[in-house]
C-alpha cells in the first residue's frame, strides 16, 4: 500500500507471476480492503496492478491446494465450500469497504480478476488491455462475484451470458461501450493519472456524505426504490444533522477525518 494525502492505493505485486493470484494473495486483498474501510484517514483506494497486466486471475497451482484431502466426498464437500465462501468474502471486501475503490486495469484482466473489479465503484482500463471470464476455459464456474455483479453494471444478460459461456476476449472499446467501464485511456500511465485525479476529487469531499453515498447506491441497486428512498431518509435524518453540510455549503475549511 502507499499513501498519498487520504488516498490509499493498492498495488498486486506479483509481476514475475503476471500477477497470478495466489491463496496469500487472494486473502490479503480483502484484509487490506477490511483495514481500510476502518482508517479514518483514509478517504478514497485505487487498486492497479504492477508489471505488465492487472491480473492473469487466479494461479493454478492455489486452484489445486484449495482441493480438500479428506477421502469422505461429503467431508471435502463442506471443506471446499468453507475455503470458497472465505475467497468470496476476501473480494466482497472490496464492495463493503467504506471507501470508494477505483480499479485501474492495464495489459489484462482475466478470470478472478473481473470478480475482482466488479466489486470496485469506478473502473479505468487502458487501450491495450482486454478482458476475459476465463473461468469455462479450465472446467470451473465463476464463483467469486462476477456472475453476480457483471449482469447489473451491464444490464443486459444476454451479452453476459456471452462473456461467460464463450469465455472470448473484451476489448477496452467494447468494455467502455458496454459499461464495465467508465472511460478508456491511451495508456497505463495517463490512467493511473486519471485514478489519482479522481481519488483526489473523491477525497476532498465530506467523508460523510461519500460514505453514505457509496453506502446508499450498492444498497439500491439490490433493492427495490422504495426500500432505497425509505433508507436514505434514515440516513439524511441522521447525518444532516452533523457539522459536514455547514462546512460544504459555506466552503469554509476542510473536512475532519470521522
Amino acid at each position: 500500500k502507499q499513501w498519498y494525502q487520504r488516498r490509499v492505493a493498492i498495488t498486486a505485486g506479483r509481476p514475475e507471476k503476471r500477477n497470478a493470484m495466489s491463496l496469500e494473495m487472494w486473502y490479503e486483498i480483502g484484509e487490506a480492503f477490511d483495514e481500510l474501510s476502518d482508517t479514518s484517514d483514509c478517504r478514497a483506494i485505487i487498486l492497479s496492478g504492477n508489471g505488465k497486466m492487472f491480473t492473469a486471475g487466479i494461479d493454478i497451482s492455489a486452484f489445486i491446494s484449495v482441493v480438500p484431502q479428506q477421502s469422505d466426498s461429503a467431508h471435502k464437500s463442506l471443506s471446499l465450500l468453507k475455503t470458497v465462501k472465505k475467497l468470496q468474502d476476501s473480494f466482497t471486501a472490496v464492495e463493503k469497504c467504506r471507501k470508494p475503490v477505483i480499479a485501474a486495469v492495464h495489459g489484462a484482466c482475466i478470470g478472478g480478476g473481473i470478480d475482482l473489479i466488479c466489486g470496485a465503484d469506478i473502473r479505468l482500463m487502458s487501450s491495450e488491455c482486454y478482458m476475459q471470464v476465463k473461468e469455462v476455459d479450465i472446467g470451473i464456474v465463476a464463483d467469486v462475484g462476477t456472475i453476480q455483479r457483471l449482469p447489473k453494471i451491464v444490464g443486459n444478460q444476454s451479452l453476459v451470458n456471452e462473456y461467460c459461456l464463450t469465455a472470448r476476449k473484451i476489448s477496452s472499446d467494447e468494455a467502455a461501450r458496454v459499461g464495465i467501464v467508465s472511460r478508456v485511456l491511451v495508456d497505463k500511465e495517463s490512467m493511473i493519472e486519471e485514478a489519482v485525479a479522481l481519488a483526489a476529487q473523491i477525497a476532498s469531499k465530506s467523508p460523510v456524505a461519500v460514505q453514505g453515498t457509496k453506502s446508499n447506491l450498492v444498497y439500491s441497486r439490490d433493492h427495490t426504490v422504495q426500500e432505497g428512498l425509505d433508507r436514505v431518509a434514515l440516513w439524511n435524518s441522521a447525518m444532516l444533522l452533523g457539522g459536514d453540510p455547514i462546512v460544504a455549503m459555506s466552503g469554509a475549511g476542510e473536512f475532519e477525518d470521522p
